[in-house]
C-alpha cells in the first residue's frame, strides 16, 4: 500500500505510526502490529497506532522515533522482532540463551518493542526470575550498548544503593569522604521517580548535576571525583528504559536490579563498588535471607565482569536522615559534613565509606592511611564537597541557613504518651511527594522522632513543608488517613509478637 506521509508529533520517542482505521483494515493492522515503511531502499519499521481523528485514509502518521521518510511511502506489515519470543518464554519461565538475551537489550536499546512488550519483559523478570548465568549475560550486554567511561587507572571507586528508604542521602558524604582519601570516585546517580528525592535531586539544590562525559572527564580530573545526573550522559541506556517500564509496576527483579547496577558502574568505569542492600518492612528487599542472597549474586555476577563489589546489608525499616525533600535532604547532608546532623546518617555513611576505603587498599589503592571519621571529623571531607560543588558550578560557599525550605507547614503531635515503634517508610515517601516534592525542592517531611523514641502527648512528631496551599492539602490529608509515625505503650514496645 502507497501512503502520504505527514509528521506528527504525540509526544512519543517511540517509532509509532498512525494509520487511519480504513487503512489499517486493508493492511490487516492491529494497535501494536508493525508495520514496514520503505522508500529509496530505506527501511523503517513503525508500532501501528489506529485512529480516526489524527491522519486521513492514504495518510501515514510518522512520530519522531522515525527517520523522516519522503511524502510518499510504501508499508506494508511487518513481523515483531524475534526477541518477543524470548520474552514469551521467559514467561514460561525458561531459561534465556546469551543470544537471546543480546537481542533483548538491542532491541530494548533501538526501540523496537511496544511499550506492552517491554512490560512483558520485565513481568517475566519478576515473575520467573534470572538465573546466576543469565544475570551474567544480560548486565554484560547492557554494559556493551551506550557510552564508556575510562579512566586510565587500575582503582575507581563507587557506591551504588538498591533504595527504596526515604532520606537514605549517604552518597554526598561517602564520595567526599574517599575522594579526601585520593580516590577517584565518578558517581552518577538517578533522580527521584517514585521517591520524595535521588541522589541527583538532592545534590542540583548545590550545584548543576547535568554534564557532558566530557564535561565530567574534566570535573573528575579536577577534584577527583563528581556526583553528576546519570541521565544527562549514555551510559547502559537500556537500563534507563528498563526503570521507566519497572516503576509503573512497582517491581525490581532480583536480576535484573544487579544487571541494572552493575553495567551502569562497568560503563562509568569503575572497579571498586560498595553496593547498600537495606532490608526490611517497606524496602526492596524484606527480609535478611533475601538480602543476604541479593548481595551473594551481586558480587558473583562482580567476579565475572571483573570488578571488585562488596555489600553492605543495612536495616531499612526506618527513614535515615530527619528530611525527607531535595532541600531538607541537602541540609542534612551538610550537617552531617560539618560533624552534626543525624547519627543515622552519619553512622550509616562512614560504614559504607569504611569498606569502600578497605576493599580499595586491600588491592594496592595509595590512598591516606585515615578512617572515614578522621577524614569527616578533620573537615577533609567537607572541604572536598566544597570542591566538588564548586566545580560543578555551585556556591562552595553555602551554609545551611541558605537551605530554606517550604514556608508553608502542618506540624502533626503525638496524641498520646508512649515509645515511636514505627516510622513508615513508604508513608513517609509518599506523604512527602503529596507535599510536592521531589519538583517543589522545598517540599517534603521533617521527621522529629525516630523508633525507640520516648514521647509525651503534644510531642512534635513531624513537620509537612509545602510550597503550595493546595499541595499541603494533599499532603494534610494523607497525614489524617494513614498513620506515618506510630506510638505503642511502653509495655507494648517491650514486646515483638511472632
Amino acid at each position: 500500500m502507497h501512503l502520504s506521509v505527514e509528521s506528527i508529533d504525540i509526544g512519543t520517542k517511540r517509532p509509532v505510526v498512525l494509520l487511519n482505521s480504513a487503512d489499517a483494515e486493508t493492511l490487516g493492522a492491529h494497535a501494536l502490529d508493525r508495520v514496514e515503511i520503505r522508500w529509496d531502499g530505506t527501511t523503517e519499521v513503525g508500532i501501528v497506532k489506529i485512529t480516526d481523528e489524527l491522519v486521513e485514509a492514504g495518510t501515514l502518521g510518522v512520530t519522531h522515533g522515525l527517520r523522516r521518510p519522503p511524502a510518499d511511502v510504501e508499508v506494508t506489515t511487518a513481523p515483531p522482532p524475534r526477541s518477543v519470543e524470548s520474552i514469551k518464554r521467559k514467561l514460561d519461565d525458561e531459561e534465556l540463551d546469551d543470544v537471546e538475551l543480546e537481542a533483548i537489550v538491542a532491541d530494548i536499546y533501538d526501540d523496537r518493542l511496544s511499550d506492552l512488550e517491554l512490560s512483558a519483559y520485565i513481568c517475566g523478570a519478576h515473575t520467573n526470575g534470572f538465573s546466576l548465568e543469565e544475570t551474567k549475560a544480560l548486565t554484560e550486554h547492557m554494559s556493551a550498548v551506550g557510552e564508556t567511561l575510562d579512566w586510565n587507572q587500575p582503582i575507581v571507586a563507587d557506591k551504588h544503593s538498591i533504595g527504596g528508604v526515604a532520606g537514605n542521602r549517604v552518597t554526598p558524604i561517602v564520595v567526599p569522604i574517599a575522594v579526601a582519601a585520593g580516590l577517584t570516585v565518578p558517581k552518577t546517580s538517578s533522580r527521584a521517580v517514585t521517591s520524595p528525592a535521588g541522589t541527583a535531586d538532592t545534590m542540583e539544590v548545590f550545584c548543576s548535576v547535568e554534564f557532558s562525559l566530557s564535561e565530567i572527564r574534566d570535573i573528575v580530573a579536577d577534584v577527583g571525583g563528581c556526583m553528576v545526573w546519570g541521565g544527562a550522559v549514555d551510559l547502559s541506556p537500556v537500563d534507563d528504559k528498563i526503570i521507566r517500564a519497572q516503576n509503573p509496576l512497582s517491581v525490581n527483579p532480583p536480576g535484573q536490579t544487579i544487571a541494572s547496577v552493575l553495567s551502569k558502574k562497568q560503563s562509568a568505569g569503575s572497579s571498586h563498588i560498595i553496593v547498600d542492600v537495606p532490608y526490611g518492612e517497606g524496602a526492596k528487599v524484606t527480609n535478611l535471607d533475601a538480602a543476604r542472597e541479593l548481595a551473594t549474586d551481586f558480587k558473583r555476577v562482580g567476579d565475572h565482569l571483573g570488578l571488585r563489589v562488596e555489600c553492605a546489608i543495612t536495616r531499612g525499616t526506618d527513614p535515615v536522615g530527619h528530611g525527607i525533600g531535595p532541600v531538607l535532604e541537602a541540609r542534612d547532608v551538610l550537617a552531617v559534613l560539618e560533624g552534626e546532623g543525624p547519627d543515622g546518617l552519619r553512622l550509616k555513611s562512614l560504614r559504607l565509606a569504611d569498606i569502600l576505603l578497605e576493599i580499595t587498599r586491600e588491592d594496592g589503592a595509595d590512598i591516606a592511611d585515615a578512617s572515614a571519621a578522621e577524614l569527616l571529623d578533620s573537615g577533609a571531607a567537607l572541604e572536598t564537597f566544597r570542591e566538588i560543588v564548586a566545580a560543578q558550578g555551585g556556591d562552595p560557599d553555602v551554609s545551611r541557613s541558605d537551605l530554606q525550605p517550604a514556608d508553608r507547614t502542618e506540624t502533626v503531635v503525638a496524641s498520646r504518651d508512649g515509645i515511636v515503634t514505627d516510622v513508615a517508610n513508604p508513608k513517609v515517601s509518599e506523604l512527602a511527594r503529596r507535599a510536592g516534592a521531589p519538583s517543589d525542592v522545598g517540599a517534603g517531611l521533617e521527621l522529629h522522632r525516630s523508633t525507640g523514641d520516648t514521647v509525651a502527648a503534644g510531642d512534635e512528631l513531624y513537620t509537612i513543608h509545602a510550597e503550595a496551599e493546595t499541595k499541603l492539602g494533599y499532603a494534610r490529608e494523607y497525614a489524617a488517613e494513614n498513620t506515618i509515625v506510630r506510638i505503642g505503650g511502653r509495655d507494648e514496645a517491650l514486646v515483638e509478637r511472632v
